[in-house]
Formats: C-alpha cells, structure tokens, sequence
C-alpha cells in the first residue's frame, strides 16, 4: 500500500516581528479509509530559535520549502513504518476466549 504524507501544521510564535517559534505536524496515511490496511498517525514537533532549531525571521519570509526542511521526516518515517507494521502487517497474536469453560466444583 502506498504512504501518503501530509505536511498540515504550522504555527507561528511571532516575538518583535520575526517566527521565534514553530508548531509543525504532519498526517501520515497507509491504505485507505474502510479497508483492512488502512492506518493513519498524526506527528508533531514544537521547534524554537532558542534551541537553535532555527533562525529567527519574518513570518512572510518562510517559504513552504524551509517549514518541510525542519521536520524530521526521516524519524517520522521509521516510526510510522514500525506502527504499520505492527498493527498491519504483523499485528500481535490475540488470545482466543474459551465460552464453552466450565468453572470446577469446589473440593
């Protein structure tokens, strides 16, 4: 099934006129709504000029280009793939129930 990754987050934090802060997220979707392999993951990531993450600019300055450069996709990417996996492809073994159990008389 194909990925599709959605970029969908960008707050600003505006301080004496330039971003000082970015909310960034994205949605990423395997498979599609209503069928079995279908599995979608909303990532986020607070960022800060302070950290050093960025440097600080006019909001009208950023381009879509330089917000998609600052999310970690890469991690994103093994992190959604492993989620997939799990709950897709290998999904755990589930315990089956026995009704038909009948509780012992006491001894």
């Amino acid at each position: 099934m194909a990925i599709t990754k959605t970029f969908d987050t960008a707050v600003p934090f505006i301080s004496a006129g330039k971003v000082v802060e970015w909310q960034l997220g994205s949605t990423y979707v395997n498979g599609v709504s209503g069928t079995p392999q279908y599995y979608a993951t909303e990532f986020s990531i607070t960022l800060n000029a302070d950290n050093d993450d960025f440097t600080p600019k006019a909001e009208a300055s950023w381009t879509r280009a330089q917000l998609e450069a600052l999310l970690p996709t890469s991690q994103w990417d093994q992190v959604f793939a492993s989620q997939v996996d799990s709950v897709i492809t290998n999904p755990p073994v589930r315990p089956v129930p026995d009704n038909s159990y009948v509780i012992p008389d006491k001894s």
